[in-house]
């Protein structure tokens, strides 16, 4: 029994209900039969009180338990004890109904999330409860239901990441195969060209590889910040100096525009190089030749945003919230050999900005007008 109390919670509150109950009629019985005495003599003298005069009052002195009527006050005492336990039991009835319903109530939306939790834990997603009331149990359902539309969006992108992984992965492999079985048929020439293709088809999944692995690094938080001031104009003329050959093989003008004074911020220097490197190689890998590529920075209150501005081919305005996306591309036609990379570069430097605390967006114009990439960094103190 005492297990069983143990186990369930509707027990328990039932349990606690008629506690609450035993203890009130406990009070209720001790109370009456201590003050029921005294208030039988007061009222009898009252009676006598009323019936006038001295021979009155000396009758209504005699009323009392200890005059001419203590039968009347033995009769009185049993009527009043025999009420009390109808009453009591009246009572009791009820309250074990009101109890029983008030425990159902709370247990049936707890019931049914404990189900739905369990249906979850199967693999079935989709799964909700129905919210009732505005109560703390309403709240509770509400937060269940966010929690299961979370794990839904996180089952929905692993299964993605998983189809894009396999896809991307695939371009590259059927490439090598394609070229091996090629030479053992001897259709490809064994020539050094070849082995270049081959080599740098082997490369080219090398990257995406180190690309995943770095995505899942700094998604799950696996490495740790080394935050401390940082000069702005240094992180940008180190970014600068690295891609500088990119830009002039393109015949790309990589520009800068700073504000004056830029204070220092707070940030780990190599993942803030890392991030505004992705930014800019991307812009220059999207520009076409003669184009304009411009890094700026200027303070805006209590963070320095920095942006990466081209003049290369826009991004419709209905990818613009997608391009932050994994394996995301604005022009489904270009593949990557004709020039773009694992297609994850800012997925990871949007979670290298915010495991900064700071904020990064894309604007455009559209198609054919460049595009703008702006982050945030907190100023250093």
């Amino acid at each position: 029994m005492i297990d069983y109390f143990r186990r369930h919670l509707g027990a328990k509150l039932l349990l606690s209900y008629l506690v609450i109950i035993l203890i009130g009629v406990a009070v209720l019985i001790v109370a009456s039969q201590f003050l029921l005495p005294a208030s039988f003599d007061r009222h009898m003298a009252g009676m006598g009180s009323m019936m006038g005069g001295g021979q009155g009052q000396g009758q209504g002195q005699g009323l009392g338990r200890s005059g001419v009527m203590p039968q009347l006050f033995a009769d009185f005492r049993a009527g009043f004890n025999e009420a009390l336990l109808y009453a009591v039991l009246a009572a009791a009835v009820v309250a074990v109904i009101i109890s029983l319903y008030l425990s159902r109530s709370v247990i049936a939306p707890i019931s049914a999330m404990s189900l739905a939790s369990q249906r979850i834990a199967a693999g079935r997603y989709d799964e909700r409860v129905q919210v009732r009331g505005e109560d703390e149990l309403a709240d509770l359902a509400i937060r269940f239901n966010q929690m299961a539309e979370k794990l839904d969006q996180v089952e929905s992108m692993r299964r993605r990441l998983i189809g894009d992984v396999s896809h991307e992965l695939r371009t590259p492999l059927t490439a090598i195969k394609g070229s091996m079985e090629g030479l053992m048929d001897g259709v490809l020439p064994a020539t050094q060209e070849t082995y270049q293709q081959i080599h740098a088809e082997a490369d080219r999944l090398n990257r995406l590889v180190d690309d995943l692995q770095e995505l899942s690094r700094v998604e799950s938080n696996a490495y740790q910040l080394d935050l401390r001031p940082v000069e702005v104009p240094s992180l940008v003329q180190t970014v600068t100096k690295r891609l500088a050959p990119q830009a002039e093989s393109k015949r790309i003008s990589l520009d800068l525009d700073l504000a004056p004074d830029l204070p220092r911020v707070l940030a780990d220097e190599d993942r803030a190089v890392q991030v505004l490197t992705n930014l800019t190689g991307n812009a220059l890998q999207y520009t076409p030749e003669n184009g304009r590529v411009t890094i700026a920075a200027q303070r805006m209150n209590t963070e320095l945003q920095i942006s990466v501005r081209d003049t290369g081919i826009g991004i419709p305005p209905e990818h613009l919230p997608h391009i932050f996306d994994r394996f995301y591309r604005a022009d489904k036609s270009r593949s990557r050999r004709a020039g773009g990379g694992s297609g994850i570069g800012l997925t990871i430097a949007r979670a290298l900005v915010e495991a900064h605390g700071g904020r990064i967006w894309a604007e455009s114009a559209g198609e054919g007008e460049g595009s703008t990439i702006t982050f945030t960094l907190p100023i250093a103190k």
